[in-house]
């Protein structure tokens, strides 16, 4: 056999035994004993106070929606643009419609279909309620709804109820608050929606 031959063969076994040496390296599995610890249990307690990354909840308003008496919030903990606005029209859509319908009155697509009427936004008691409340349902769900917290984080949540309010406050504003070059549009018809382009195949 060639040397260089006899080199490669070597190196190969060496490396191969340097990987499985890796694997079989001495350690301890998840809750296995070891008789190093008083307690006799290889995994330690995570000290107290260690929050995984990114999961700080240090305001507790901002994530639960209740004031420190354990209230609902009245305003909404954060700054709100018109682009925030947006934003909570857009997630709105594609969460709350199937249910809520557009105008949150509970006329969504699965309610038309035949399951079960969706609460409406613009009932005396949603229009009047607390804003955390809002927030908190959202969050926790309520009734045969689900709560949402795994698929909006936060902030989007803020961001939808920020929208209902909007909705809200649309379908109730008496005339004398719409601003007087504005209110000839309110005789309007609503304009049909565009057609939806065709799909490219």
């Amino acid at each position: 056999m060639r040397p260089n031959v006899i080199f490669v063969v070597l190196l190969a076994l060496g490396v191969g035994a340097c990987r499985q040496d890796m694997h079989n390296a001495p350690r301890y599995e998840a809750y296995e004993a070891n008789s190093f610890y008083a307690d006799g249990r290889a995994s330690r307690e995570t000290p107290s106070g260690t929050v995984a990354r990114g999961w700080e909840r240090a305001d507790d308003e901002f994530y639960t929606g209740r004031q420190a008496d354990g209230l609902p919030t009245e305003q909404i903990p954060m700054p709100v643009t018109a682009q925030d606005m947006q934003r909570g029209r857009d997630r709105f859509t594609v969460y709350c419609t199937p249910c809520h319908g557009i105008l949150g009155d509970g006329q969504g697509m699965v309610v038309q279909r035949g399951l079960r009427r969706a609460a409406t936004f613009h009932d005396e008691r949603l229009r009047t309620v607390r804003i955390g409340y809002l927030y908190d349902v959202a969050t926790n769900g309520f009734g045969a709804m689900q709560g949402y917290a795994e698929q909006i984080p936060a902030r989007d949540r803020w961001l939808i109820v920020a929208y209902v309010r909007a909705l809200q406050l649309s379908q109730h504003a008496p005339v004398a608050e719409v601003p007087a070059d504005k209110r000839a549009e309110l005789d309007r018809p609503a304009a049909a929606p565009a057609a939806a382009a065709p799909a490219a195949h």
